[in-house]
Protein backbone atom coordinates (compact mmCIF):
# COMPACT_ATOMS: atom_id res chain seq x y z
CA UNK A 1 0.00 0.00 0.00
CA UNK A 2 3.25 2.31 0.95
CA UNK A 3 4.45 2.02 -2.49
CA UNK A 4 1.24 2.46 -4.17
CA UNK A 5 0.57 6.09 -2.54
CA UNK A 6 4.46 6.33 -3.07
CA UNK A 7 3.94 6.01 -6.72
CA UNK A 8 1.12 8.18 -7.27
CA UNK A 9 3.18 11.40 -5.51
CA UNK A 10 5.53 10.45 -8.06
CA UNK A 11 3.53 10.69 -10.76
CA UNK A 12 1.72 13.75 -9.13
CA UNK A 13 5.50 15.39 -9.02
CA UNK A 14 6.19 14.63 -12.74
CA UNK A 15 2.60 15.83 -13.73
CA UNK A 16 3.00 19.49 -12.16
CA UNK A 17 7.08 19.18 -13.63
CA UNK A 18 5.94 18.61 -17.18
CA UNK A 19 7.51 21.39 -20.32
CA UNK A 20 6.01 22.06 -23.10
CA UNK A 21 8.22 20.66 -25.28
CA UNK A 22 8.39 16.68 -24.67
CA UNK A 23 4.78 17.24 -24.89
CA UNK A 24 4.56 18.22 -28.26
CA UNK A 25 7.19 15.85 -29.45
CA UNK A 26 5.62 13.26 -28.00
CA UNK A 27 2.47 14.22 -29.85
CA UNK A 28 4.14 14.88 -33.02
CA UNK A 29 4.60 11.11 -32.35
CA UNK A 30 1.18 9.80 -31.72
CA UNK A 31 -0.31 12.39 -34.95
CA UNK A 32 2.52 10.86 -37.11
CA UNK A 33 1.83 7.19 -35.75
CA UNK A 34 -1.32 7.89 -36.75
CA UNK A 35 -0.96 9.00 -39.53
CA UNK A 36 1.19 5.86 -40.75
CA UNK A 37 -1.65 3.70 -39.67
CA UNK A 38 -4.71 5.57 -41.07
CA UNK A 39 -3.08 5.57 -44.55
CA UNK A 40 -1.79 1.82 -44.63
CA UNK A 41 -4.89 -0.01 -43.17
CA UNK A 42 -7.62 0.21 -45.87
CA UNK A 43 -11.10 2.36 -45.17
CA UNK A 44 -13.25 -0.68 -44.75
CA UNK A 45 -11.67 -1.49 -41.90
CA UNK A 46 -10.56 1.92 -39.93
CA UNK A 47 -14.03 3.12 -40.33
CA UNK A 48 -15.59 -0.34 -38.49
CA UNK A 49 -14.39 -1.30 -35.17
CA UNK A 50 -10.60 -1.00 -35.51
CA UNK A 51 -9.97 2.81 -35.39
CA UNK A 52 -10.28 2.86 -31.42
CA UNK A 53 -7.15 -0.09 -31.19
CA UNK A 54 -5.99 1.65 -33.90
CA UNK A 55 -5.28 5.04 -31.72
CA UNK A 56 -4.25 2.98 -28.96
CA UNK A 57 -1.41 1.54 -31.20
CA UNK A 58 -0.51 5.49 -31.69
CA UNK A 59 -0.57 6.65 -28.22
CA UNK A 60 1.56 3.80 -26.89
CA UNK A 61 5.19 5.02 -28.93
CA UNK A 62 4.09 8.85 -27.35
CA UNK A 63 3.61 7.48 -24.11
CA UNK A 64 6.28 4.80 -23.92
CA UNK A 65 9.36 5.61 -26.78
CA UNK A 66 12.08 3.74 -24.71
CA UNK A 67 10.04 0.43 -24.83
CA UNK A 68 9.10 -1.79 -27.27
CA UNK A 69 6.07 0.49 -28.53
CA UNK A 70 7.66 2.00 -31.19
CA UNK A 71 8.55 -0.75 -33.38
CA UNK A 72 5.24 -2.48 -32.33
CA UNK A 73 3.22 0.49 -34.15
CA UNK A 74 5.38 0.41 -37.30
CA UNK A 75 4.89 -3.61 -37.33
CA UNK A 76 0.94 -3.00 -36.85
CA UNK A 77 1.39 -0.22 -39.51
CA UNK A 78 3.38 -2.82 -42.14
CA UNK A 79 0.63 -5.02 -40.91
CA UNK A 80 -2.15 -2.66 -42.32
CA UNK A 81 -0.32 -2.02 -45.76
CA UNK A 82 -0.23 -6.02 -46.43
CA UNK A 83 -3.67 -6.68 -45.53
CA UNK A 84 -4.74 -3.67 -47.64
CA UNK A 85 -2.74 -4.51 -50.52
CA UNK A 86 -2.81 -8.22 -50.58
CA UNK A 87 -6.34 -8.86 -48.04
CA UNK A 88 -8.55 -6.23 -49.90
CA UNK A 89 -6.74 -5.62 -53.25
CA UNK A 90 -5.77 -1.65 -52.79
CA UNK A 91 -3.58 -1.21 -55.95
CA UNK A 92 -0.27 0.38 -54.48
CA UNK A 93 0.12 4.11 -55.22
CA UNK A 94 3.56 5.66 -54.88
CA UNK A 95 1.87 8.41 -52.98
CA UNK A 96 0.33 6.46 -50.54
CA UNK A 97 3.49 4.32 -50.17
CA UNK A 98 5.63 7.22 -49.68
CA UNK A 99 3.25 9.00 -47.19
CA UNK A 100 3.23 5.81 -44.95
CA UNK A 101 7.05 5.37 -45.48
CA UNK A 102 7.54 9.00 -44.17
CA UNK A 103 5.30 8.94 -41.18
CA UNK A 104 7.05 5.54 -39.93
CA UNK A 105 10.08 7.51 -40.42
CA UNK A 106 8.72 10.88 -38.24
CA UNK A 107 7.51 8.11 -35.82
CA UNK A 108 10.73 6.76 -35.65
CA UNK A 109 12.91 10.04 -35.35
CA UNK A 110 10.38 11.61 -32.91
CA UNK A 111 10.78 8.55 -30.65
CA UNK A 112 14.08 8.64 -30.29
CA UNK A 113 13.90 12.28 -29.59
CA UNK A 114 11.72 12.05 -27.05
CA UNK A 115 13.01 9.16 -25.39
CA UNK A 116 16.34 11.34 -24.62
CA UNK A 117 14.61 14.41 -23.39
CA UNK A 118 13.13 14.01 -19.97
CA UNK A 119 9.52 15.09 -19.02
CA UNK A 120 10.84 18.27 -17.25
CA UNK A 121 13.08 19.32 -20.02
CA UNK A 122 13.52 22.89 -21.23
CA UNK A 123 14.19 22.44 -24.88
CA UNK A 124 15.55 25.91 -27.29
CA UNK A 125 12.85 25.09 -29.98
CA UNK A 126 15.95 25.39 -32.13
CA UNK A 127 17.08 21.98 -31.50
CA UNK A 128 13.43 20.54 -32.26
CA UNK A 129 13.86 23.04 -35.33
CA UNK A 130 16.78 21.33 -36.25
CA UNK A 131 15.69 17.91 -35.77
CA UNK A 132 12.96 18.17 -37.73
CA UNK A 133 14.46 20.04 -40.67
CA UNK A 134 17.44 16.79 -41.13
CA UNK A 135 14.30 15.06 -40.94
CA UNK A 136 12.94 16.61 -43.85
CA UNK A 137 16.24 16.25 -45.72
CA UNK A 138 16.01 12.81 -44.90
CA UNK A 139 12.57 12.10 -46.14
CA UNK A 140 13.22 14.28 -49.08
CA UNK A 141 16.40 12.73 -50.13
CA UNK A 142 14.66 9.42 -49.74
CA UNK A 143 11.26 10.32 -52.09
CA UNK A 144 13.74 11.76 -54.68
CA UNK A 145 15.83 8.55 -55.05
CA UNK A 146 12.51 6.31 -54.05
CA UNK A 147 11.07 7.75 -57.62
CA UNK A 148 14.59 7.63 -58.95
CA UNK A 149 14.57 4.11 -58.74
CA UNK A 150 10.94 3.15 -59.88
CA UNK A 151 11.75 5.49 -62.98
CA UNK A 152 15.02 2.82 -63.68
CA UNK A 153 12.69 0.27 -62.98
CA UNK A 154 10.34 1.07 -65.75
CA UNK A 155 12.95 1.19 -68.31
CA UNK A 156 13.74 -2.33 -67.83
CA UNK A 157 16.56 -3.42 -70.33
CA UNK A 158 15.67 -6.73 -71.62
CA UNK A 159 13.10 -7.51 -68.74
CA UNK A 160 16.26 -7.25 -66.20
CA UNK A 161 14.31 -4.09 -64.94
CA UNK A 162 13.88 -5.22 -61.59
CA UNK A 163 17.53 -6.78 -61.16
CA UNK A 164 18.40 -3.73 -62.06
CA UNK A 165 16.81 -1.63 -59.35
CA UNK A 166 17.96 -4.36 -56.75
CA UNK A 167 21.46 -4.09 -57.39
CA UNK A 168 21.24 -0.27 -57.91
CA UNK A 169 19.18 -0.26 -53.84
CA UNK A 170 21.89 -2.65 -52.88
CA UNK A 171 24.64 -0.45 -54.38
CA UNK A 172 23.07 2.27 -52.49
CA UNK A 173 23.14 0.45 -49.15
CA UNK A 174 26.53 -0.35 -48.98
CA UNK A 175 27.72 2.81 -49.51
CA UNK A 176 25.42 4.25 -46.88
CA UNK A 177 26.99 1.96 -44.53
CA UNK A 178 30.67 2.13 -45.55
CA UNK A 179 29.92 6.44 -45.52
CA UNK A 180 28.42 6.09 -41.90
CA UNK A 181 31.78 3.51 -41.02
CA UNK A 182 33.98 6.02 -41.96
CA UNK A 183 32.01 9.07 -40.27
CA UNK A 184 32.39 6.65 -37.19
CA UNK A 185 36.19 6.00 -37.86
CA UNK A 186 36.61 9.22 -37.93
CA UNK A 187 35.74 10.33 -34.18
Amino acid sequence: MGSAIGRVRALRTAAARISLAPVLVRVGVFLSALVGLLLAYPAEVVVGEALGPLVAVAVLPALMPRRLWPTFAALVTVGGWLLATEGYGRPIALWRLMAVAAALYLTHTLCALVAVLPYDAVVDPDVIVRWLTRAGAVLLATSVLGVLLLELSAVRAGGGGWQAVTLAGLLLAVGVTALLAGLLRRR
